[in-house]
């Protein structure tokens, strides 16, 4: 019995107690290498022969079956925040039928194939216990646990499924299995469970431990590959809102033919107008043009996959809520409280909306604003004793330190390294600047500038030397907005020029605008089309710069919302995220990457084609290109470039950096003190160093990335379907190395934070003070030779308050950059993941990421430490903003800082 026991590892008799022994995680009970080969059968006289000891111990090893055991199941479910009378009824219901049998089922599958069958290795089917009882628990997360019965031979689990039976989905965060000897097994979820009556398939949840395609489990193989055939769905039908399907289509549906031609809007995405694609919802086409998808009005949510969906706790419908509530109620109230006419009198009355508000008549329909999740830290509503309210802006952040600061050139040309918009701004390589455009259409390419405009401002230097030395900067429109004007001009209360703005780099770091070209297309005989103004030397010329500015910013704040915030976070990122869902497995290391960095892309995507970028939507009410806003968007795609969206590529295109091995981060700034950039490029290294530590971890070698089918499939679906207007560029990077596929996801991930962040955060600090930024414009600058150049002389003040928006353009405006520059308190900033122990199986993994995190720790000490140092005038001295937008945390609210993981509003 003794020779037995040491022979099979285990004696019948101690059979029970070792079925929670170490091997209970093998496949099965191994033999000692030493007695399975005094097992092996041996030749003697051309004969087979057995060794006498082993018949009774083969006999033994064929009769014994496996012993069955039970683990332990603990699921974590989230309750929902909000309960409407639907939720109410459909929970009491589920409480009771529960009892009788239509419970919530799930079945363990191990990693191992079963010899018999042929099929995945599975448990019985068990039943979460306790859904009635708990039903009425207020708590944020309930726990439910299920006895799973397993056999001893089940090897390890490598998938759960869930069939809900309920009529109510439920958000499942974690499942953990106790009871194995190899420890507990984790699975991350996160995740809305359907009820089989709207999704009849079970739920497929995989263990955190990352698994490439070619070393999924055989197990696993099937599973993986249904859970993304299930993702993928067919291309057809109208999708339900509870489906879970990622596809994707052309931006067709921002206009709404059926309103009239007024809401006519060309479709984005395809020969005419190229734009990456868009979620595709499947709605039928419009009654007027079959071509355009008809339109969900708000407000009626409409598709993302159901996961994509904003959550639902507290803290998430502060955020959430907060925008369907401007969107919905506020903006509407607005509109019936003050005069379309309305211009601002003074500048007093622009700073009344911070300290007194604005008084809003409120009907039955806004009690709902008295009740919105509007604390301090943000717009307030206050009830009026004259039975309306008050909308109390807070103080933007550009009026905190200085309130005149707006005024001045220095900090006009701050903000263009230090601002809202930091990445128009290039070296002038060439004077004067030459357009690309057709000059057939668009008169002569070359500017009006010339070397007489700005040689006075260079300190002595000629306008080649300072070139040569890196001492001037442009920021220009030209060419983005002249194809626009004549439309944009005929627009009733709109004025626009195309601009270009020539900066000067001072001694002490600093810049200063030296002129300002505002242009518009090939005028009539006798008139200028090109008109150049330098800093003012009176008081005519002080106003006349002053306007110039102020449509400098117009255009900026265009150019900035249009092309580098949408367009190059928002849309271009969106195709990347809709293959990772179809053609990465949530095994797939890559996956498990790049999760935190889509949470609620797809949704924020889609409330903004809803409300922000549709047709009279905000975007075109608030800003001076109006109905033409996302065909300018459309135009600046054809010149995007995804290898040069990274941070040092896009800063040696602009010429705004050299490659210099010697400097850290292998660039040296051709202007020092260029707070974007020099914080940027902390955060991109550390962004890229996580990733290369994470690649190199799992693609050791190059053959591995190009032999990774879920890799491969993800990028050239990203490319071919996903940017397919540009998918024949021979720009695109190629994925054949682990360098390469670093290259690549360091680019995805810093677009999702970093860069997101220092172009979103500061929307209501910087422009909240709409003097600052105006979003449109609706006068042109008056020529003396205008009737209305003498009320501009008598009165310039009022002459430049009528070019502003009006007071309801700019406080609906400032109303939306409000929400918009807001952080919810559950925001997840970059160093930061869900169930950051527990998020990948992979211990050393779990490690290098704590490193990361340490990292950005102390990246964001060291941007505290460069905001109090007095030599950096861009973000140091008496009434300047500290540059804080790339600061890695924040507290919620409009702090003008804090770097979230994803594009989530």
């Amino acid at each position: 019995m003794a020779l037995t026991k040491q022979i099979m590892g285990t004696s019948l008799m101690d059979k029970k107690t070792s079925v929670f022994g170490s091997n209970l995680c093998l496949n099965h009970v191994s033999l000692n290498k030493q007695h399975r080969l005094r097992l092996r059968k041996t030749r003697k006289n051309g004969s087979m022969v057995v060794a006498a000891i082993s018949e009774d111990l083969v006999r033994l090893v064929r009769v014994e079956k496996p012993v069955t055991f039970k683990v332990r199941a603990v699921l974590t479910v989230r309750n929902k925040s909000k309960e409407d009378f639907k939720d109410t009824i459909f929970r009491k219901i589920d409480a009771l039928t529960d009892q009788i049998g239509w419970n919530v089922v799930i079945q363990l599958f191990s990693n191992d194939i079963d010899p018999k069958t042929r099929a995945p290795r599975k448990s019985n089917e068990a039943v979460l216990k306790d859904w009635s009882k708990k039903s009425n628990v207020k708590t944020e997360r309930v726990n439910y646990t299920a006895d799973i019965m397993v056999d001893s031979d089940f090897g390890i689990p490598g998938a759960i499924t869930i069939s809900n039976k309920h009529q109510k989905e439920f958000f499942l965060e974690t499942i953990t299995i106790e009871g194995f000897a190899c420890g507990p097994v984790h699975f991350p979820c996160n995740s809305w469970v359907q009820s089989i009556k709207d999704l009849p398939n079970p739920r497929i949840f995989f263990t955190n431990q990352p698994y490439l395609p070619d070393e999924t489990p055989a197990g696993l193989k099937s599973l993986r590959y249904q859970e993304l055939k299930d993702l993928r769905g067919d291309g057809t039908g109208v999708r339900k809102l509870s489906d879970r399907i990622y596809d994707y289509d052309v931006y067709n549906d921002l206009g709404n033919p059926d309103r009239g031609n007024d809401f006519v809007r060309p479709t984005l995405g395809g020969d005419k107008l190229p734009y990456p694609r868009r979620c595709r919802t499947g709605r039928v086409p419009s009654d007027t043009d079959i071509t355009a998808e008809s339109r969900v009005e708000k407000p009626f949510p409409m598709y993302v996959p159901r996961d994509e969906q904003f959550e639902e706790s507290k803290a998430n419908a502060f955020s959430t809520g907060r925008l369907r509530a401007v969107l919905h109620n506020l903006l509407p109230s607005m509109v019936t409280s003050i005069s379309k006419k309305n211009d601002f009198k003074g500048f007093s009355q622009i700073d009344s909306l911070y300290s007194e508000g604005l008084f809003l008549k409120l009907g039955l329909q806004d009690d709902l604003l008295k009740k919105l999740p509007l604390p301090n830290l943000v717009t307030r509503l206050h009830e009026s004793s004259q039975g309306g309210g008050l909308l109390k802006y807070d103080l933007p952040k550009i009026l905190s330190k200085d309130k005149f600061a707006w005024l001045r050139d220095d900090e006009f040309a701050r903000q263009t390294i230090a601002g809202v918009n930091p990445v128009s701004i290039e070296k002038l390589k060439v004077f004067p600047p030459m357009s690309q455009l057709d000059p057939d259409k668009y008169g002569p390419q070359e500017s009006a500038l010339r070397e007489e405009h700005i040689v006075g401002y260079l300190d002595g230097m000629t306008v080649q030397q300072a070139i040569e030395e890196n001492k001037l900067f442009i920021i220009d429109y030209h060419d983005i907005y002249l194809p626009f004007l004549d439309r944009i001009n005929a627009l009733d209360g709109r004025k626009a020029y195309a601009t270009r703005t020539i900066f000067y780099l001072n001694p002490s770091g600093t810049l200063k605008p030296v002129a300002i070209e505002l242009s518009l297309p090939q005028a009539l005989p006798g008139s200028e089309s090109n008109r150049v103004l330098t800093p003012p030397s009176d008081a005519t010329s002080n106003w006349m710069w002053q306007l110039a500015k102020a449509h400098v910013c117009s255009n900026d704040a265009g150019a900035h919302q249009l092309v580098h915030h949408f367009l190059r976070t928002h849309a271009a990122t969106e195709p990347f995220i809709l293959a990772a869902h179809r053609q990465l497995s949530a095994m797939h290391p890559i996956y498990k990457l790049l999760d935190p960095h889509m949470r609620y892309t797809l949704e924020i995507n889609q409330l903004a084609r809803q409300n922000l970028i549709n047709a009279d939507g905000v975007i075109e009410q608030c800003f001076t290109p109006g109905r033409y806003c996302m065909e300018i968007s459309a135009a600046a795609y054809k010149n995007w470039r995804f290898d040069l969206e990274g941070l040092p590529a896009d800063l040696i295109r602009r010429g705004m950096a050299i490659p210099d091995p010697s400097k850290p981060h292998g660039l040296k700034l051709v202007i020092e003190d260029y707070p974007y950039a020099s914080d940027g490029l902390m955060i991109w290294e550390a962004i890229q160093n996580w990733v290369k530590t994470y690649v190199n971890h799992y693609y050791p070698d190059s053959a591995q990335v190009c032999n990774d089918r879920e890799l491969q499939a993800w990028y050239a679906e990203s490319i071919n379907v996903g940017h397919a207007d540009l998918r024949h560029k021979d720009w695109w990077p190629t994925l054949a190395s682990a360098d390469d596929l670093t290259s690549v996801l360091t680019t995805l991930i810093w677009l999702a934070s970093a860069q997101h962040a220092a172009l979103n955060f500061g929307q209501y600090p910087y422009g909240g003070y709409i003097p600052n930024r105006p979003p449109l414009m609706r006068r042109l600058l008056p020529d003396q030779n205008d009737p209305e150049y003498l009320s501009f002389h008598d009165d310039p003040q009022k002459y430049f308050l009528s070019a502003l928006p009006s007071l309801l353009q700019s406080t609906k405006y400032m109303a939306v950059v409000d929400t918009l520059s807001t952080h919810s308190p559950d925001e997840e900033y970059i160093g930061e993941r869900q169930q950051t122990d527990t998020w990948s199986g992979d211990a050393e993994i779990v490690e290098a990421f704590y490193s990361f995190s340490a990292e950005i720790q102390r990246i964001e000490k060291e941007i505290e430490k460069r905001n109090s140092d007095t030599s950096l005038k861009n973000r140091c001295g008496a009434g300047v903003l500290p540059y804080e937008l790339l600061a890695p945390s924040s507290e919620p609210g409009a702090t003008c800082r804090g770097v979230p993981n994803s594009i989530s509003i």
